[in-house]
């Protein structure tokens, strides 16, 4: 019945067409002359800067251009008309957003050809997310980004964005999503994976997006990763190797080709990598953790013509780990000492576990552009996660597996269209999903207790619709309005409505751009149950398994954004309250994770960000801070409980303060510099009268071009 639903609402998405390809936005402009009058038939060219990718057109008789299906990233406009000078601005185009230039042109003197403006880069105004946008020169030149396994890439330029218990967290929680040309890749489970989606490698920019999403972007609350790969327009008929070699035997190595076209372009990549630090450490001294992977990745785009584009994106990957453990007896986490009240509180000195881990994707989009103001995307995808934990059979007390397989199919079809001052997206995202999940306990301990094993299928669907306009109220003032219907069956079968409400307003001549938002969220629960043995296990360690429910939040939102002789500084405080929030616990000394849900938790904090231009056309700087709070109490509603109730407090989750600060600079002999310095701290710990003080990294890298 499940899988009816499904198929039914996804045939109906594609019946219907309607939805929003968030991999793209627009640049609209309008051109003329030192007397403001509107220059006609003017040639306008925009090109993408890390690519060939071009498109022109010329201008209509107000002196307006238009260019739509324009990928997230960074483009330099080109304006010629006969008689006049040339010039050219540059200018980012992020995701459902319609960045709109004024250019005058002036009268050419003699000779002249070409003339450069020196004006700043024009960003998106009309937009109340705050927005990071990440490209490939600033992952293959920031330390350590480009590692397969590796999330520099957002922890570095991402405020309030940090990795702790080997999980991303971003503003306190682990639900994030990530989408390939605009589509939303499905998963379900809470923190069972570890590393990001895609090779670092692979990716042409990282759009980023945490808090006040259009009613488009769904439900994962805490941090959206807008992923447009390596096309192959960036290639000639090249291939690329890159590898590395470092301390702790580590390797990390990649062989890419790509080339293009007019009408197709093509890139394909195989990688690897391995080393004996892998995941985080409980303790300085590095034992037991080794890793290694390997993967793939390949994109294909065919124009057939002006109206149409075919868009192929695959990935495949495996990965292993080692799990580290505390090798000293008379440590906090092994012994019952003073310090932890005499409870050993994570023995694992006796532990030798491993996590395995794959991945597999295929997504396939058919853009089509009707006209001007109308832009239809339908998207299939099908997605494959897994994750083994296993342990070695002599551990003590227990030996653990828990294998997890999570298979997704379904689709997005997109329909967009701009209507006078309204940009219009409307839309229906579904997918169908199969776990088959595997849980084993051997018991060494002595206690006589059998050792089991217990298999369980479960099955569920998402259906999820959505509505949202931005509305030009005036120039400068930009409204956002959008509604989410979302359903789910699984476990459980519910739903949720949840509006969406923004406002961005620039200042004129400041240029300084205020941002609102108001809005609700629902977030999916993973199929997740115990029954037979595995719950008779639970209960004999005083714990319950109760159904899971989706969690709910209620996001309010302030930001603004300054922009100053080509430095931008970013800031923005925000408040969630969470309703059924997800987090994870284990079943005793088992190893075996399960999520459960908290009755109510808080999020609040501020961040800042701030970006300079090109200084002396060499080096260039940023910044990431974030300040924030979580705390959460109240009763265990759902998944692994003792049915006892938190007191309201901060919880592990709580990250108080992060910084990061970056820079690059180029030095002679064709060569660059890169350095990261990071700090934070953590206010709460399992052991509130020790906190654990803040913790410094640094790291420099020095990069060679030739």
């Amino acid at each position: 019945m499940l899988g009816k639903i499904a198929f039914v609402a996804l045939s109906f998405s594609l019946a219907t067409g309607v939805c929003f390809a968030t991999i793209f936005g627009s640049v609209r402009g309008i051109i003329h002359d030192p007397q403001h009058r509107p220059l006609q038939g003017a040639m306008v060219m925009l090109r993408a800067n890390s690519s060939d990718w071009a498109k022109s057109a010329n201008t209509d008789d107000n002196g307006q251009f238009v260019f739509n299906a324009v990928p997230i990233g960074e483009y330099t406009v080109v304006v010629a008309e006969p008689g006049f000078s040339q010039i050219s601005q540059t200018v980012t185009v992020g995701s459902a957003t319609q960045p709109v230039l004024h250019l005058a042109l002036k009268v050419a003197a003699k000779g002249e050809t070409v003339n450069v403006s020196g004006t700043p880069e024009v960003a998106p105004t009309d937009s109340a997310t705050p927005t990071t946008l990440v490209d490939r020169a600033q992952i293959e030149r920031t330390p350590g980004a480009d590692r397969t396994n590796s999330l520099a890439m957002i922890t570095d330029y991402v405020p309030g964005a940090y990795v702790t218990h080997d999980q991303l967290h971003i503003r306190g929680g682990h639900q994030t999503s990530w989408l390939i040309d605009g589509v939303a890749i499905p998963n379900t489970n809470i923190a069972s994976n570890l590393g990001p989606q895609f090779d670092p490698k692979d990716i042409d920019y990282m759009e980023v997006d945490r808090g006040s999403y259009g009613a488009e972007l769904g439900d994962r609350t805490y941090g959206v990763f807008n992923i447009v790969p390596r096309t192959g327009f960036e290639r000639n008929n090249q291939a690329e190797l890159v590898t590395s070699f470092g301390n702790f035997y580590q390797s990390n190595d990649e062989f890419n080709i790509g080339s293009h076209t007019e009408r197709f372009a093509y890139y394909a990549s195989v990688n690897g990598n391995r080393s004996n630090l892998g995941i985080e450490t409980p303790v300085a001294q590095v034992v037991h953790d080794a890793e290694n992977g390997y993967g793939g990745f390949g994109s294909l785009i065919f124009n057939p013509d002006a109206s149409n584009q075919l868009r192929f994106v695959t990935s495949l990957r495996r990965d292993y780990y080692q799990v580290p453990y505390d090798p000293f007896p008379n440590d906090i986490e092994n012994a019952p000492i003073a310090a932890n009240d005499f409870e050993a509180q994570y023995p694992s000195i006796g532990l030798r576990d491993v996590d395995r881990e794959s991945d597999a994707l295929a997504n396939f989009s058919w853009v089509h552009t009707f006209n001007s103001q109308v832009l239809l995307t339908v998207s299939p995808f099908y997605h494959f996660n897994r994750a083994n934990y296993d342990s070695s059979p002599a551990d003590f007390p227990t030996a653990t597996t828990q294998h997890r397989g999570s298979t997704y199919g379904g689709g997005q079809v997109n329909l967009s269209a701009n209507v006078a001052r309204n940009n219009l997206q409307a839309g229906l995202y579904s997918f169908y999903q199969k776990d088959t999940e595997t849980f084993g306990v051997s018991f060494n301990d002595g206690s006589g207790n059998p050792p089991f094993s217990t298999v369980e299928h479960l099955a569920g669907s998402l259906v999820a619709g959505f509505l949202d306009d931005k509305f030009q109220l005036a120039p400068g003032l930009t409204l956002t309005a959008g509604i989410r219907p979302t359903h789910f069956s699984g476990g459980q079968s519910e739903g949720a409505i949840s509006p969406r409400f923004g406002a961005a307003l620039t200042v004129p001549r400041l240029k300084w751009t205020f941002r609102a938002f108001y809005g609700q969220y629902y977030q999916a629960p993973p199929l997740v149950t115990a029954s037979g043995p595995l719950l008779r296990l639970a209960n004999a360690n005083n714990l319950n398994f109760i159904p899971l429910h989706g969690e709910r939040d209620e996001e309010h939102q302030f930001g603004v954004s300054v922009p100053y002789r080509g430095w931008i500084f970013d800031a923005d405080t925000f408040r969630t309250r969470v309703s059924n929030f997800f987090d994870h616990d284990v079943i005793g000394e088992s190893n075996l994770f399960f999520p459960l849900t908290i009755e109510h938790v808080v999020i609040q904090g501020w961040e800042a960000t701030l970006r300079s231009p090109r200084i002396a056309h060499r080096a260039q700087l940023h910044l990431a801070y974030s300040n924030q709070i979580i705390q959460g109490g109240g009763a265990i509603t759902g998944g692994l409980t003792d049915f006892s109730v938190l007191d309201f407090g901060p919880l592990d989750h709580d990250q108080r303060n992060t910084l990061n600060v970056g820079g690059t600079v180029a030095l002679p002999w064709r060569t660059m510099a890169s350095t990261t310095f990071i700090t934070a701290q953590v206010s709460s710990t399992l052991f509130p009268d020790s906190p654990i003080p803040g913790r410094t990294f640094r790291s420099t890298r020095l990069l060679m071009f030739h």
